[in-house]
């Protein structure tokens, strides 16, 4: 009897998460599928759930017509430009913070740290705005970059000092001791000790800073500076949306998150569960 509550149990649980599965990827099913639709296809009813032949015209026109290569290469350039700056930041600052004589100075700068990130962007994005445009500093992709890592070091760092308040001190006074500097001990014991946070803290920054929209398409306003969000965007205009361009764009777009997730998935778990379990 006990076995067959943990069999119904484990089925229950099983099913739920089929379930949910099954949910999250039919928008992504759609998307891939309306992408090799010919223009005939798209609206015509009923619907069709596989398309009766696969047509990439939509990938062709974006990447022939449409400029989609230099988007890609600017969000390619400005999220692993600003991921690693943001990465560098949050590392030393967070290494800083945890390992600061002062405790109530820690803790008053992780606090300001905490209030930062109960500032709602779009009261920032007007003034940001105009102080920039006087300086001729708008659609500038370096720029960009820059305000998506002041955007996410607060978070970054917060994240980075939790993780080196679990690395125990006596690793680095034995390297000190052993004739290692200050950031020798960073880069050759506290680091690869901490390689699952850092790798979660970069996939966190990289995917944000690929998916933001609204920055993007307030700072950029040239069509060769577009990122692939802003590019996107785009795609709606007033005679109406190009459903097919628009999802093969959707596509090219998830690739890149993908790989990222696929190559540091082990990474990525290995961090966020780190500490989880109290010693």
């Amino acid at each position: 009897m006990k076995k067959l509550k943990i069999f119904l149990r484990s089925l229950l649980k099983f099913m739920a998460l089929g379930g949910y599965l099954i949910f999250a990827l039919i928008p992504l099913y759609w998307v891939l599928i309306t992408s090799f639709k010919g223009p005939k296809e798209l609206y015509t009813f009923p619907i069709t759930f596989w398309p009766k032949s696969l047509d990439i015209e939509n990938y062709k026109f974006l990447f022939s017509f449409a400029n989609f290569g230099i988007y890609f290469r600017n969000s390619l350039l400005v999220s692993l430009g600003a991921s690693f700056g943001a990465l560098i930041v949050s590392v030393l600052s967070g290494y800083g913070l945890s390992r600061i004589g002062s405790k109530k100075l820690s803790n008053g700068l992780l606090l300001a740290m905490y209030l930062t990130q109960m500032i709602p962007g779009f009261l920032l994005m007007l003034p940001l705005f105009l102080m920039l445009s006087k300086f001729g500093m708008i659609n500038n992709l370096f720029v960009l970059g820059i305000i998506y890592i002041d955007m996410v070091i607060a978070f970054g760092t917060i994240m980075s000092k939790g993780f080196f308040d679990r690395i125990p001190v006596s690793l680095e006074e034995a390297a000190l001791i052993d004739g290692c500097g200050t950031l020798e001990v960073l880069y050759r014991i506290v680091l690869p000790v901490s390689l699952p946070a850092i790798m979660a803290i970069f996939s966190f920054f990289f995917v944000n800073i690929w998916n933001e929209l609204f920055l993007a398409v307030m700072f950029l306003s040239s069509n060769d500076k577009m990122t692939i969000p802003a590019a996107l965007n785009s795609f709606i205009s007033k005679a109406g949306i190009s459903w097919g361009v628009m999802s093969a764009g959707l596509v090219v777009a998830l690739l890149p998150t993908i790989i990222v997730f696929a190559f540091a998935q082990k990474y990525i778990i290995a961090g966020l569960t780190e500490g989880a379990v109290k010693e």
